[in-house]
């Protein structure tokens, strides 16, 4: 866990590294395709369903908690808000799901959770966490065109 930890402190902070201004936030490749913007509601989306997941399974185990992530990025209106207040959103999110890995009950790193939509598929709070930052990082990587 620490390993994963590690990974996603870095992939906020390459982010954060970033030159946001040279970055199209608002384009959309194709009409059905996500602005970048979008991309970062995504994942602010993302961490949130993950933080949830994270804290229920330290207690509770077998529940199913699944989104419609086209739904939520419309819902959100995530191409009409501030970029900068994205970005932020993101950041602390990501802050706060480290904050709760590292403090982890080691007990309950195999406690599992369902994240299939149609049928029942467990995954542990392990490779939830893998999962998680390795998603970020393809995303993050259409963001600013490089590998995180």
């Amino acid at each position: 866990m620490v390993d994963t930890i590690q990974k996603l402190t870095e992939v906020v902070n390459e982010l954060y590294a970033a030159d946001w201004n040279a970055i199209d936030w608002a384009s959309k490749p194709d009409p059905d395709r996500w602005s970048k913007k979008q991309i970062i509601g995504h994942l602010i989306d993302s961490a949130q369903v993950n933080l949830q997941r994270f804290v229920r399974c330290t207690y509770e185990e077998n529940f199913k908690l699944t989104y419609e992530q086209d739904e939520w990025v419309n819902a959100q209106h995530y191409q009409d808000a501030d970029i900068n207040e994205l970005l932020d959103l993101w950041k602390l999110l990501n802050l706060q799901i480290a904050r709760v890995l590292l403090n982890y009950p080691q007990e309950r790193l195999q406690a599992k959770c369902d994240i299939n939509k149609t049928t029942v598929r467990l995954y542990t709070v392990d490779w939830l966490a893998v999962d998680y930052v390795e998603h970020m990082k393809h995303h993050l990587k259409q963001v600013t065109c490089k590998q995180i």
